[in-house]
């Protein structure tokens, strides 16, 4: 029965797509940090939804995507493999993102994705559920929201010893502070980022410290 919910949640969502406006929201967002690997060796119909709707995806055919990441995601929670199940949701829930649908972004990782990933014991599901709540709440406006799920993300990055992670959960903290105009404590957590990106030999956000400390030097000369 839950796997029927489960589903019905995941097609309901993916209904509400179909005829939207694909330039209806930002698109600047960065898909969530879990991905799937489609193995050769074990191809399904959910594998064959699921790379059609990575290349409507790559060519801005957003709602199409969504339509497709729907169809592998009911494939993959009717074959029982529920780590790729709640990766697609997260995929789902980004595009709803992407198309400034935020609460249907919201209700696919809430009522799906966290689920799934607390029922198979994922804790690194749950982290990059986290994530993406944060990234949804953020682009909402809703910052004490979007504060609160980036430090569930790093402290569960903390306890994964996922470095990565947790780098991403500071940023996006940082991301928050120069929206409220809090420069300083802003500057702290670029820092921070900075520092422990440099010591773990990650070289994936030099590009967004970089754009942080520019915004944060702009907005502070503007005072």
């Amino acid at each position: 029965m839950n796997k029927i919910c489960l589903a019905l949640v995941c097609f309901f969502f993916v209904s509400n797509a179909v005829g939207q406006n694909v330039n209806s929201g930002p698109q600047d967002v960065a898909a969530p940090v879990i991905n799937i690997a489609v193995s050769n060796t074990d191809e399904s119909t959910g594998d064959e939804f699921f790379a059609d709707a990575e290349k409507n995806e790559r060519r801005g055919d957003l709602n199409e995507a969504l339509t497709l990441f729907g169809k592998a995601a009911f494939e993959y929670n009717n074959d029982r493999k529920f780590s790729r199940y709640g990766a697609t949701l997260l995929r789902m829930s980004n595009l709803h993102m992407l198309l400034a649908r935020y609460t249907e972004a919201e209700q696919v990782v809430l009522n799906a994705a966290l689920k799934t990933y607390s029922k198979i014991g994922s804790r690194s599901g749950q982290m990059a559920s986290y994530n993406q709540l944060g990234k949804i709440y953020f682009a909402a406006n809703k910052l004490t929201q979007s504060l609160w799920f980036y430090t569930q993300q790093g402290i569960l990055a903390q306890q994964l010893k996922n470095n990565t992670s947790y780098i991403d959960s500071v940023l996006g903290i940082a991301a928050i502070k120069i929206k409220k105009k809090e420069y300083n404590l802003a500057t702290k957590d670029v820092n921070r980022a900075e520092l422990l990106a440099k010591n773990s030999k990650i070289t994936q956000f030099t590009q967004q410290i970089k754009s942080n400390r520019s915004i944060i030097a702009e907005k502070q000369g503007k005072k």
